[in-house]
């Protein structure tokens, strides 16, 4: 065949694409991603080899439909090696990975790739599109494209051996300009119009962060004429967005953000990003929540924070929101009015990203390439963990140490913002196994304002060592107080306490826990402030869900003893507007029963166990949760209970030998998956929702409205487990056989409790996410 008409794909008119204009096309735009990190060379070289063995004719033959199962990867990574040798390694794992995700970096792994060892056992039992390497560059050459010259690779971005956490990073971040390049070039040539000529997705928008700051502050300006918090915490919201402005100034890096509840975290620290952008030239924010619960409310901020200052159309593409209830994996999606928006979550191509740890974390640590193709975007980037204590302790130091890569070689700034500050620093040791540059991050608000002291807005009564509540003697005290909240550990406690004060007679109670579906707790939450603002009469049972991202203000709060955070967290639910002299908090240790446990896992206990040793050594008078430095001494023990250097041995083993299979099979923030169902808060909406999927299939539109009325389950085990018989199965699309594996709708509809949720008869000990 005439090298200049060998193709890359087959055609959409008729004619293919050649595989020289794949080639270059591919190798440059990877070249320009790369750019933010400083490897282009190395970038385009990963781009020129990636399909390398299409130059075979067995590879041709496949898109002519006479040969299948073809390796076109190998020959590309194996060239890598054998002409850069140890500069080669990135670009070779990239290049493999490109189709089958990245695997691992030992010398048995790399050696694999030899065509010899191919062609006599394939471990996909694939065949190789051309044996001889050399016969494939041969081609390469006349095709007018030359491989880059050894000397112009001065040093890899892969350092094998050596901090493995972060070199791991680095070869992700690699990978990424690499499939990201070639994913946007592929789909070019694919949507091309009929004069042949490429149709490539719009590109997101600049960042124009000092348009957005005036936006915010615009929007800061107005939300000041309308104070709904004494003057007092006003003047501390204030401080604490100077001290983020002032903050700003500071070169990138790791930093913490430690303020108490109410005092404007989620705004001053958005302050501080785009300030930080302003100063340094970064080119995006990255916002991380822990909780679906408060994504959606969040977004719904920063869209009412830049609506001055954008355009509807603008906002849509200028603040974008991704997780596992933004959208769904079909492949029609053309047919979208949001395609656009569909495209943009794919690659994170936005100015302002709101996302959860899970999507975040885990992309950080897959060897995919659709988890992976967006990292290359986090380089040059702010990204702002908020509640940053709800990050798993077990992954505690592989995550240090891959974020402190992030900042140290990618230009990236990483904030840790929360009330209740975890005391990382003390695994600062451990993280430098993993990445040199370890863990000491710089806090942004100086301890002279104190913030956590001038905050001090109720006072809170530990219970006695030997002290445990019964549930009738809790639901006594609880109806005796006009307007309480009451926080506990575990669902049936929840469940316990609401049908006891429903029993008793107080007046207007309430429950709210993730039984409930999203539209079912804002709409509980909308009545009890509400009667909050009425001075009427509100009782409100809740699970920890109520904990982070929630704005609401009683007079007393009751919290089961747990976590020392939990704790503070639910005492920053207590008089959070200033307007009392002082609120209460109740900390009492619920009765023992005799068919289970008081806390949700073994992780959550530990962390409760050493609240009780602090209360054991301090007394009555207990810890202090309004000086930042208890937390210090409450994460020191915690750590040194837990050992969180010592778990997840199969992850931590995985990250020394640099097997990125093993790595993204075990690092999970949450261990067990979850699955969306739909369920029937609200007839009529589930009923339209129910029709619209099951004769429509699933589309982003369908997501976006039964995201307020869906439950997350944690996924059976197996078909048989009797949660399957009250679910009903939703088809991708309604003409395919292929079903969704993540979204169900309950068929039960009088499982699900107007007052409590979903309640299913037939798992009646069905723990739900």
């Amino acid at each position: 065949m005439d090298s200049t008409r060998y193709l890359a794909h087959s055609g959409t008119t008729g004619e293919g694409e050649l595989l020289r204009d794949h080639l270059k096309l591919v190798a440059e735009r990877a070249k320009g991603y790369a750019a933010a990190f400083d490897v282009s060379t190395e970038a385009y070289l990963a781009g020129l080899l990636h399909d390398l063995g299409k130059y075979g004719d067995l590879f041709q033959r496949r898109l002519e439909g006479k040969e299948s199962g073809i390796d076109h990867w190998s020959a590309g990574a194996w060239t890598a090696l054998e002409q850069y040798k140890h500069k080669g390694i990135a670009a070779a794992l990239a290049i493999q990975g490109h189709h089958i995700g990245l695997q691992a970096s030992n010398k048995d792994s790399l050696g694999a790739l030899n065509p010899k060892k191919l062609q006599a056992h394939h471990p996909l039992s694939l065949k190789l599109s051309e044996a001889d390497t050399g016969k494939l560059i041969t081609c390469l050459q006349n095709d007018n494209l030359a491989l880059t010259p050894i000397n112009e690779i001065d040093s890899s971005i892969y350092r094998w051996g050596i901090d493995n956490a972060a070199s791991m990073l680095d070869v992700r971040m690699l990978f990424s300009a690499l499939v990201d390049a070639d994913f946007v070039e592929t789909e070019g040539w694919f949507k091309a119009n009929k004069m042949g000529i490429r149709q490539y997705r719009e590109p997101g928008l600049p960042l124009e962060s000092s348009r957005a700051l005036a936006g915010l502050q615009s929007y800061l300006d107005a939300l000041a004429q309308t104070p709904n918090a004494s003057l007092s915490v006003r003047e501390l919201r204030a401080d604490l967005l100077k001290a983020c402005l002032v903050a700003s100034e500071l070169p990138p890096g790791l930093f913490t953000l430690t303020a108490p509840t109410g005092s404007g975290k989620t705004l001053s620290m958005l302050a501080f990003a785009l300030a930080h952008a302003i100063k340094h030239n970064l080119r995006r924010v990255v916002l991380v929540i822990p909780y679906l619960t408060i994504i959606e409310q969040t977004v719904k901020v920063y869209r009412k924070v830049f609506e001055s200052g954008f355009s509807t159309s603008e906002l849509d593409r200028y603040v974008l929101e991704h997780h596992s209830l933004s959208g769904t994996r079909t492949k029609d999606d053309k047919e979208d009015e949001d395609y656009q928006y569909r495209l943009l979550t794919e690659n994170w191509d936005a100015p302002i990203i709101v996302t959860t740890n899970v999507q975040l974390l885990q992309s950080l640590f897959s060897n995919r390439p659709s988890a992976c193709r967006k990292l290359h975007r986090l380089a040059g980037s702010v990204i702002l963990f908020d509640e940053a204590q709800t990050m798993p302790v077990s992954l505690a130091v592989p995550t240090l140490a891959t974020l402190s890569r992030l900042a140290e070689r990618y230009r990236s700034t990483i904030v840790f913002a929360t009330a209740t500050q975890p005391a990382f620093s003390h695994l600062d040791d451990f993280v430098k196994q993993h990445c040199a540059s370890g863990w000491r991050p710089r806090e942004i608000v100086p301890p002279e304002t104190n913030l956590f002291a001038r905050a001090r807005r109720n006072r809170i009564v530990w219970p006695k060592a030997d002290e445990a509540t019964a549930w009738t003697e809790l639901v006594a005290k609880l109806a005796g107080h006009e307007q309480v909240l009451c926080v506990v550990n575990l669902k049936r406690h929840a469940k316990t306490l609401f049908d006891g004060l429903k029993q008793s007679g107080a007046e207007s109670v309430f429950h709210l826990s993730t039984n409930m579906c999203p539209a079912h707790r804002q709409a509980v939450l909308d009545k009890v402030r509400e009667l909050l603002d009425d001075k009427k009469a509100c009782h409100l049972i809740s699970t920890q869900c109520i904990e982070a991202g929630v704005d609401i203000d009683f007079p007393v709060v009751y919290r089961a003893l747990g976590p020392l955070d939990a704790i503070a967290q639910a005492a920053g639910r207590c008089n959070r507007n200033g307007h009392l002299d002082s609120g209460d908090v109740y900390v009492f240790k619920p009765e023992q029963e005799d068919k289970g446990h008081l806390y949700p896992d073994g992780t959550y206990e530990q962390a409760a166990s050493v609240t009780s040793i602090l209360l054991n050594q301090l007394g009555l008078s207990g810890p202090d949760i309004n000086k930042p430095e208890i937390f210090q001494i409450y994460y020191g023990k915690l750590y040194s209970f837990a050992r969180p250097e010592d778990h997840k041995k199969e992850l931590m083993d995985a990250i020394k030998l640099q097997n990125f299979v093993e790595v993204a099979q075990n690092y999970r923030v949450i261990d067990q998956d979850t699955i969306n169902v739909l369920v029937p808060y609200d007839r009529e909406a589930f009923a339209q929702l129910r029709y619209e999927a099951l004769n429509n299939g699933l589309s982003r539109q369908w997501i976006q409205k039964a995201r307020l009325y869906t439950v997350s389950l944690f996924r059976p085990r197996s078909l048989t487990d009797s949660l399957y018989l009250s679910l009903e199965t939703i088809k991708l699309k309604p003409d395919r056989p292929e079903e969704s594996d993540e979204w169900y709708i309950y068929r039960k509809e009088e499982d699900y409790d107007q007052s409590t949720g979903l309640n299913p008869s037939l798992s009646p000990n069905l723990i739900i996410a």
